[in-house]
């Protein structure tokens, strides 16, 4: 086995263990929201968005694009092309608005 393979794949082993750490971490996050009684502050806050075009972003770097109808003790009911959707405010880490142009149309791209 050729000598320049050993440090590919000690970065590949790296990447992983950088990888996996992060998904521990954000799940360790995650309970210690849903014990530590921070979802009354997210559904307080996901109330004030209701009739609003939003961007909901989820724990996983899901980004996911709809009206939100309703906020439950423990969920957002969004509408996204005609179709209801239930996410889990468990897992929800940041919900904005849709952001407009400078005309009030919606902007094509978004980056974050």
């Amino acid at each position: 086995m050729p000598t320049y393979f050993i440090p590919i794949i000690a970065m590949l082993i790296v990447l992983f263990v950088i990888l996996g750490s992060r998904r521990r971490a954000v799940a360790r996050e995650v309970i210690k929201r849903i014990y530590m009684e921070d979802k009354t502050n997210m559904i307080e806050l996901a109330k004030k968005f209701i009739g609003k075009e939003c961007l909901i972003y989820s724990f996983d770097n899901n980004q996911i694009e709809g009206v939100i109808r309703e906020v439950s003790d423990g969920a957002l009911l969004i509408e996204k092309n005609g179709e209801p959707e239930a996410i889990n405010l468990n897992f929800v880490i940041r919900i904005r608005e849709y952001p407009k142009n400078k005309n009030g149309k919606k902007k094509s791209v978004v980056l974050d």
